[in-house]
């Protein structure tokens, strides 16, 4: 019974994400996409899709996955057969200004913090009309870790006027 119960309540939780993902639609500037490469069927309409797992080379090279590179692959989330949306784990097609909730799949409790402003940047009313920016504007998708910051040196200590006066006699 209790195992019922607690299907019942995932598949719940399941059917629940689904549907506010298809009625969400929260204001975002466009995704950070490089130059020249939106959008992704102008070279993959002609390509056989490939999903074995390997290193990059002629386009996109400059990917290196280091996100959960043991499990994840391209194809985990850009859509095999339309590469211009993305896709959840449900199989759903999004648009890439929807990805939060690609990302928040894994990340709920960043994606909760997100919708309340706490994590990430988000302009406009407290009780009105918000825009927020992507996860991708801060966090490289494909490596989201920060790079670790070089601290900088501690500050000077302030001095009194008048002991600079006296250091110049």
């Amino acid at each position: 019974m209790i195992l019922r119960v607690g299907a019942l309540l995932v598949a719940s939780a399941a059917v629940a994400a689904t549907v506010l993902a298809a009625e969400e639609r929260l204001e975002v500037p466009p995704p950070p996409f490089s130059d020249g490469i939106f959008p992704c069927s102008g070279c993959h309409a002609d390509l056989e899709v490939n999903r074995t797992r390997r290193e990059l080379t002629g386009m996109h090279d400059d990917i290196v996955l280091r996100h959960d590179e043991q499990h994840r692959w391209c194809l985990d989330c850009h859509d095999a057969t339309d590469r211009d949306v993305l896709h959840l784990a449900s199989g759903e097609r999004i648009s890439f200004d929807q990805s939060y909730l690609l990302c928040g799949q894994c990340h709920g409790e960043k994606l909760r913090d997100w919708r309340a402003g706490v994590h990430g940047r988000r302009t406009g009313n407290w009780n009105g009309h918000k825009t927020y920016l992507l996860c991708a504007h801060c966090h490289n998708p494909h490596q989201p870790r920060f790079k670790p910051i070089e601290p900088k040196p501690a500050p000077l200590r302030p001095t009194h006027p008048a002991a600079v006066e006296e250091t110049r006699k």
